[in-house]
């Protein structure tokens, strides 16, 4: 958690106007520009309550408004962080991440979870050994308090993607992937990460325009294999993908495990998987109670660079009317000789 990633530290009373923090540096560990709010948990606008996930505050960012803190961290290591968001009033809200030089823009508009509140991931990799996190909303609503809640904020480093024995794949088990706070049972968000950019989930894009992989941990749900797994839980609007050296004419087979993460996602879960020109539909039917089946993808690679993709065959609700979907976890690719 960073210094103060709760926001309990608030500003003095003199330091507000209503829920408005007035001074730069009111919040203590924080420096915000903008229309910045200091919220309660329960505070109500017009006739919606404002919950807070962690703890009794939070803080919301209105137009053009952002929250920055300086980081001490290692030159060339990859760091990942987590942090709270719930929408209120605006419909396409999103948030500008960065660490200077990079920054991602999120979409933040679908509410994944019951209570409205998502956990998002971003990640980076440090140039210098001091540097800025700002989370920025760059919105202009008509009113300038319509803007996304911000809480619990942490930072996790992660291992640099490597490779293990007998796997082609780079962290195919999902064992690294974003901090999950421990009392968070909904996982975390990985939103679109394209490539050049460092994923939260080292190894692997997520790529679509505006929907996200869920990453989601074996202390919370029912996981495969090891300690995290991803939950596809946009349907064909989000694709899960790794990019692989391959030698073309060659044959290889991609194994991975499809099941549900006891999250109360039942019915018929499927799974499309794709590499080269080889797809394979695997489905699953869930209770809604955990369990998995292992699947195989046999091709020939015909580029020296293929794609593993995976995607969620179908969109699927919950019984709370929230998204869910199939888990994939423990992927492997291994080389199967000259054909």
């Amino acid at each position: 958690l960073l210094p103060n990633g709760h926001f309990e530290q608030g500003p003095d009373k003199s330091e507000l106007n209503g829920t408005r923090v007035l001074g730069r540096y009111s919040i203590p560990h924080w420096e915000i520009s903008g229309f910045v709010e200091y919220i309660g948990s329960g505070q109500k606008q017009d006739d919606m309550i404002l919950p807070v996930p962690e703890g009794e505050r939070a803080v919301r960012l209105g137009n053009d408004a952002t929250i920055r803190q300086q980081l001490t961290v290692t030159r060339h290591t990859y760091y990942s962080i987590t942090f709270g968001a719930a929408r209120t009033c605006a419909q396409a809200e999103k948030l500008n991440v960065s660490v200077t030089p990079e920054f991602s823009v999120l979409p933040i508009q679908t509410v994944y979870t019951s209570s409205g509140w998502d956990s998002y991931s971003w990640a980076f990799k440090a140039k210098h050994t001091t540097v800025w996190l700002s989370i920025h909303n760059p919105g202009h609503e008509e009113d300038p308090a319509c803007g996304p809640l911000i809480d619990a904020i942490a930072i996790k480093t992660l291992v640099a993607p490597h490779h293990v024995k007998n796997n082609m794949l780079r962290n195919g088990d999902f064992e690294d992937g974003p901090y999950i706070f421990p009392d968070a049972p909904w996982g975390v968000m990985v939103p679109p990460v394209s490539e050049g950019l460092y994923s939260p989930l080292p190894g692997w894009m997520v790529m679509s325009d505006t929907k996200v992989v869920k990453y989601v941990d074996a202390a919370h749900h029912a996981v495969p294999h090891g300690a995290g797994a991803v939950e596809l839980v946009a349907g064909r609007e989000c694709a899960l993908v790794q990019e692989v050296s391959t030698v073309p004419g060659r044959p290889y087979r991609l194994s991975f495990s499809v099941g549900d993460a006891g999250d109360g996602c039942d019915g018929h879960l499927a799974v499309d998987a794709y590499a080269a020109r080889a797809t394979l539909n695997v489905p699953y039917e869930s209770h809604g109670e955990g369990g998995h089946r292992r699947a195989e993808l046999e091709f020939v690679a015909d580029a020296n660079l293929t794609r593993m993709v995976f995607q969620s065959a179908n969109h699927h609700l919950k019984p709370d009317a929230t998204l869910c979907g199939p888990i994939v976890d423990d992927v492997s690719l291994v080389d199967c000789g000259r054909a």
